[in-house]
């Protein structure tokens, strides 16, 4: 009997047919995850393992989110991270709600046009590739930061995992080389990666073992020193030095001048569910809440999962509420974010009034100016404790696997974040987003984000905890699953497994996955004037429901969380304990 091939291609149809049926029918998707006193789901099994020990171990939602950010950076090196960033979203078992932004920042010497050639056209590859598209890396400022205000347990203790499985290696599963075989030419033009990425130069196969003896000793220094550890000392000197090689532009007083930043959530009501989220620089949770907003007027539920109507609604309220994202938002510490306006339930209000009930809108006459609008590749995991903590992470290196370079010595990937900021108003970048001036380079500032680690609660717990990456397409997954929990009654394995479509302003194409919508459906969109469009690669969302498999069902058991990890990539894990 022949062996079937699991391609991602594969592996997404086959998840996407699982999510049809999921609609269909309860009993067709998995049940999700059930555990007494604590969940983790992330996108790599053994680092959710590493998480569920520090919960068995008596550490909080925080030490396990730590535990599992390290492990990521050894056993999903595709997005998991020393050098890159991201965002922490926290609520504590007293009420007390906090984000943490690690995202990383522009070199000192960064500019405005840094990636355009003489006659100021972007240079391509340029801000995605290589050393000059690397900024400033936050994830072991952020990680240690949350350990040591929020945290409960020492520094060594949850490293330690980490350092095993970067000295001793760790065997290679399917999903694991698929993500591997991904980047084999960019690591045979690095010398570097192609020395930890490629065994003797060509692909790993299943089975074998990845050893990062490099990345183990950076942990070690980590380990012992803090961050001190990673942006001082040895580890430090090579990364600057590696950046000097590769002709970059960070240097000592890039690394001595990184902070993490703590900031209010944004947070808003739908449905009586409280929503908390990411602020700006990641546009995440403030879009999130206004396409909530929007579709709050709506009785999404009357007009069924997926009929024309509801689709429609949708996307016209992710084109309205992406103008904004676009247009409007950017660092805090060099923009005035216009939050209390695209929060504002009276303002989608009148994007509701502009939306046509029959007839799909036009990208390119929605724009700033125009009433009502005035003038990556990523990790995500989601963790409960059994105190009631809560906490939704999404770091990342941006595109997978980052710039494509390793710092010398240190087995620390770098980011490509830079390509996250407007290289040149109104030119797309690798997510085919068009941006505006407010979220142009600068020096030290951070990129315009669309990374959505998000909570949500009722009478003040945490009920629902999610997140995912895919650059633009975050903040439309997070919305659907929302939307799926609350509006529809799923379970939270039906509602992460359960087909997405996706709609970003410019490019005026709405992404829909395979089964998303049936075809009479597509017709009907289509003579709207909808412009549906192919697939994109997918998502990994991690998402637990606190209480019961579905919001307001019953518990099994003595279960009380409840975990789902996406079936469209095969190397995560939900796990409790």
């Amino acid at each position: 009997m022949q062996q079937i091939q699991w391609t991602p291609k594969l592996r997404t149809a086959m998840a996407a047919v699982l999510a049809l049926a999921a609609g269909a029918s309860n009993a067709a998707s998995q049940a999700p995850v059930a555990a007494e006193h604590g969940m983790v789901v992330s996108a790599q099994h053994l680092a959710s393992k590493v998480g569920v020990d520090v919960l068995k171990r008596g550490g909080n939602a925080v030490d396990a989110a730590v535990a599992v950010g390290y492990a990521l950076a050894v056993v999903y090196p595709a997005a998991g991270n020393l050098g890159g960033g991201g965002f922490m979203t926290v609520q504590l078992a007293d009420g007390r709600k906090t984000f943490l932004d690690f995202r990383e920042k522009a070199p000192l010497a960064a500019t405005a046009n840094m990636y355009l050639d003489k006659d100021g056209n972007v240079v391509k590859g340029l801000s995605t590739n290589g050393h000059l598209a690397v900024g400033v890396p936050g994830s072991v400022s952020g990680m240690e930061y949350a350990r040591e205000k929020y945290g409960t347990m020492k520094r060594a203790d949850l490293i330690a995992p980490s350092i095993q499985l970067a000295e001793k290696g760790f065997a290679l599963e399917q999903g694991d080389i698929d993500m591997l075989w991904t980047s084999t030419a960019d690591f045979q033009k690095d010398a570097v990666s192609g020395a930890i990425f490629l065994n003797k130069g060509e692909p790993f196969q299943v089975g074998q073992k990845l050893v990062q003896k490099d990345l183990g000793k950076t942990l070690r220094t980590i380990s012992k020193n803090g961050p001190d550890g990673f942006y001082k000392g040895w580890v430090g000197d090579a990364i600057v030095a590696s950046s000097q090689a590769g002709k970059g532009i960070i240097t000592q007083a890039d690394l001595d001048q990184y902070k993490t930043r703590e900031l209010a959530p944004v947070e808003c009501d739908y449905r009586g569910y409280r929503v908390v989220s990411a602020p700006p620089p990641s546009s995440g949770g403030v879009i999130i809440c206004e396409m909530l907003n929007i579709l709050e007027g709506y009785p999404l539920k009357d007009l069924g999962f997926r009929s024309a109507q509801s689709v429609h609604y949708q996307i016209e309220a992710m084109r309205h509420a992406y103008v904004d994202r676009n247009s409007y938002l950017g660092d805090p510490d060099f923009v005035k974010n216009p939050l209390d306006r695209l929060l504002d339930k009276g303002y989608a209000e009148k994007i509701r009034a502009a939306i046509d009930p029959k007839k799909a809108g036009v990208s390119k006459d929605i724009k700033p100016g125009v009433a009502p609008h005035e003038g990556s590749n990523t990790t995500h995991y989601s963790i409960t404790d059994q105190w009631g903590n809560a906490v939704s992470v999404t770091y990342t290196l941006n595109d997978w696997f980052g710039a494509k370079v390793t710092a010398a010595k240190t087995g620390v990937l770098l980011n490509n974040e830079m390509d996250d900021f407007t290289s040149k108003i109104g030119v797309p970048n690798m997510y085919g987003l068009v941006q505006g001036e407010a979220n142009a380079i600068a020096p030290g500032k951070r990129p315009l984000s669309s990374m959505s680690p998000t909570i949500v609660s009722r009478d003040g717990k945490p009920v629902f905890v999610v997140g995912t990456p895919g650059g633009s397409r975050i903040i439309t997954a997070v919305l659907h699953t929302i939307l799926n929990v609350v509006d529809y009654g799923m379970n939270v394995q039906e509602a992460v497994d359960a087909p997405r479509f996706h709609q970003q302003w410019l490019p005026d194409v709405t992404n829909v996955e395979t089964f998303a919508i049936s075809p009479d459906t597509r017709k009907i969109l289509t003579d709207m004037g909808h412009n549906l469009g192919v697939p994109q690669p997918a998502n990994h969302l991690a998402a637990i429901i606190v209480g019961a498999p579905a919001l307001g069902g019953k518990p099994v058991g003595n279960n009380r969380f409840y975990g789902a990890n996406d079936p469209r990539r095969n190397t995560g894990l939900a796990a409790g304990y």
